[in-house]
């Protein structure tokens, strides 16, 4: 009986899986044109990119974002200290554009626990446009990215706008299973969430917005403390009567050298973070791994020749569907057009679903979280605390 209840949960995670899948390739295809009966409308943009440490890819990440086909824009590199190696990289960056306007915004902030937010704020001080794009720097881009986000505020009631993220590189396992987590669970949720139920899931890596609807809901500093910024920013847009669009504009997120305990690390933060969000909600991620659920019995009554013949059956069409979904990116981004690093990767796609399953069970147990060097206890909508406050610490939702 019980595995015949696993092999029902698993054909239902594959069909949701397959809507998730038709719900990204469709978005990914559909092309983002712009009405004739509109003047073009591209307004002066300011772009700030939060700086720590040598992401993968650094240097061109950033110049992709200094040969953008937009009339006027300036790019502000934020950091938050001289010795930081980010630092030498931000300064080669402006002495090969000198014809742009980039600045490099040095200034330590301790406004809140994240320190992304700290990073921000700053810069956005700092900066004279009246629309805002958060990039992080980890992103890789091609020159048409602006307009198409610009395209979207033809629209007098969308208050901010994101994009549908592909992971590229992927030339150490660590970051091949990171973009294949990108390139499946991650696209095809929020694809999903976004054609098929309506609810924004906006991702950090690309945020694009007015001043003043940001100052409408608290500004910067009312997300100092939260875990995951960008969701609830998405989330209060939405709350406050603003819409939240999603563009079909791929962006790259470059991930070649992660090590597997850098992917273990970051998607059990990530796990804890949609737990304190979601609440029951999360159940939903577990139902819908159905590589994870067809192990199951093979796990707990020991393997049979009908529970692997099912298990390997589920997870060839979890790999097929993976490659369906990678080679509609690859046909979209200019830049690392293999989506899994390799087209062999697919067949790690469901050593990483039972990974990933194994994981979603931590924050059901634990709600600490290390985070760059600190560790938080994290609570409801991913407000953290630190540690040491933990014996007087009362979960409260942030209010809106």
């Amino acid at each position: 009986m019980f595995f015949i209840i696993c092999v029902a949960i698993s054909i239902a995670g594959l069909a949701v899986y397959f809507l998730q899948a038709w719900a990204a390739c469709s978005l990914i295809r559909k092309e983002n044109r712009v009405d004739e009966s509109y003047e073009p409308f591209l307004p002066p943009v300011s772009i700030l990119k939060p700086l720590r440490g040598l992401d993968d890819n650094l240097f061109d990440n950033l110049a992709s974002f200094c040969t953008l086909d937009y009339p006027e824009y300036e790019l502000l590199l934020a950091l938050q200290d001289c010795n930081d190696p980010a630092y030498k990289v931000a300064v080669q960056i402006r002495d090969k554009y000198p014809d742009k306007n980039i600045s490099i915004v040095v200034e330590h902030c301790n406004a809140g626990l994240n320190p992304k937010i700290n990073n921000l704020i700053p810069a956005y001080r700092r900066s004279r446009h009246p629309y805002i794009l958060i990039s992080d720097s980890n992103v890789m881009v091609d020159k048409n990215y602006l307009k198409e986000l610009a395209w979207h505020t033809h629209d007098p009631d969308v208050g901010l706008v994101s994009n549908l993220i592909k992971g590229v590189g992927g030339r150490s396992l660590g970051a091949r299973l990171e973009n294949l987590h990108l390139n499946s669970f991650i696209v095809g949720s929020v694809s999903f969430l976004d054609r098929v139920l309506g609810m924004p899931c906006v991702i950090g890596k690309s945020m694009f917005f007015k001043k003043e609807d940001l100052k409408k809901i608290g500004g910067l500093e009312r997300f100092k403390d939260i875990l995951a910024e960008d969701f609830i920013i998405g989330r209060e847009m939405k709350r406050a009567g603003r819409k939240v669009a999603l563009s079909s504009h791929l962006v790259s997120n470059v991930n070649e050298f992660w090590t597997v305990k850098r992917f273990l690390n970051r998607h059990t933060r990530w796990g804890k973070l949609r737990w304190k969000i979601g609440g029951w909600k999360y159940a939903s991620e577990l139902l819908a791994n159905p590589v994870f659920i067809a192990a199951v019995p093979n796990l707990v009554n020991g393997p049979t020749r009908a529970g692997l013949s099912f298990t390997a059956i589920v997870a060839l069409v979890k790999v097929l569907g993976d490659s369906i979904i990678g080679r509609t990116m690859d046909s979209c981004v200019e830049h690392h057009t293999t989506a899994a690093g390799s087209p062999f990767a697919y067949f790690l796609a469901p050593v990483k679903d039972l990974i990933i399953g194994v994981i979603w069970f931590i924050p059901l147990v634990s709600s600490t979280v290390d985070w760059r060097g600190n560790r938080y206890v994290i609570g409801k909508d991913s407000v953290l605390l630190p540690l040491r406050e933990r014996s007087h610490l009362t979960y409260t939702a942030q209010s809106t």
